[in-house]
């Protein structure tokens, strides 16, 4: 749990957004397994959402996902491909992302995957359970580490 001087605004985040090497311990897991456990994520912070975390395909269990059709396309990172993450028990369509050829501020996160923490069985941020952002198209963290309003919810569109 963080203390109050570890507290981030999310409205102190940057616009354009600002990469954020993170040394984190992050576990996500999904259908009795484990997609990802890494302590070198990327968070991509971007003013009014709370992190994005962006984790290394050395530590993603690849045999999880699956390309699939189609592409959705960020302002700031260019076009983003998505992949299904298939686990024993259950699929989960369109359940993560990569950048593969990011705008050149962005390269860092080449070789990375993001994904909506809200669709995994469980996602942790150094133990703590994370809270995925509320709306169907952002995949924001939410943990004590950090504070709204979030963009995301019914009503906040046009924040």
């Amino acid at each position: 749990m963080s203390d109050e001087r570890d507290v981030e605004d999310v409205w102190q985040y940057p616009r354009p957004p600002a990469l954020d090497p993170s040394t984190e311990h992050v576990v996500v897991e999904i259908g009795g397994r484990v997609l990802v456990d890494t302590r070198a994520a990327v968070r991509v912070l971007e003013t009014s959402h709370p992190p994005t975390y962006y984790l290394p395909m050395a530590d993603v269990d690849t045999s999880m996902l699956r390309p699939r059709e189609g592409s959705t396309w960020c302002e700031w990172k260019g076009a983003a491909s998505y992949v299904d993450v298939v686990a024993p028990v259950r699929t989960v369509p369109a359940g993560a992302w990569t950048y593969p050829s990011p705008t050149p501020r962005f390269e860092a996160l080449i070789d990375h995957l993001a994904l909506y923490p809200g669709r995994m069985d469980r996602c942790t941020v150094d133990g703590e359970v994370v809270q995925a952002q509320e709306g169907d198209f952002y995949g924001g963290w939410v943990t004590s580490r950090v504070h709204g309003p979030f963009k995301g919810a019914p009503g906040t569109l046009g924040w």
